[in-house]
């Protein structure tokens, strides 16, 4: 039996998802580019190399919730905030399927991590009693 819990699980699988989401986001970026589907090449590309270098950074991120590294929880938990500002804007946008997919990830990922077994897991010295002076 892992000593990882269920919510750091759910918590790095929706990271990694998302990073997923955005490298391929960013190739289809560059694959728009290179055959000549976009009106401005030269916005397209840094879009790609954006999309490409923030997926990755996502999946970094999500790898470090995985191996239970204390430091990966507040850029998983800020990548949820920002997820859910982006669920917010497509809401009022009117595509409110892709909204509420955002949304639920935003919130799902966001509970993960904040939740105590993820907290006792990260951050084992804080749940210890603390000794009187």
């Amino acid at each position: 039996m892992s000593s990882r819990p269920f919510t750091i699980v759910i918590a790095a699988a929706l990271q990694a998802l998302l990073g997923l989401a955005a490298v391929l986001g960013g190739l289809y970026s560059l694959y728009s580019a290179v055959i000549g589907q976009v009106n401005d090449v030269m916005s397209a590309i840094p879009l790609a190399a954006a999309g490409l270098g923030v997926g990755a950074l996502l999946v970094f991120v999500a790898r470090g919730l995985w191996q239970l590294n204390d430091w990966a929880r507040t850029p998983v938990f800020l990548t949820q905030l920002f997820l859910a500002v982006i669920a917010y804007y497509m809401f009022t946008g009117e595509q409110y399927a892709a909204a509420a997919l955002l949304g639920a990830v935003a919130v799902a990922a966001g509970a993960a991590v904040l939740s105590p077994p993820s907290t006792a897991v990260l951050f084992p010295a804080a749940q210890e009693p603390r000794k009187k002076r």
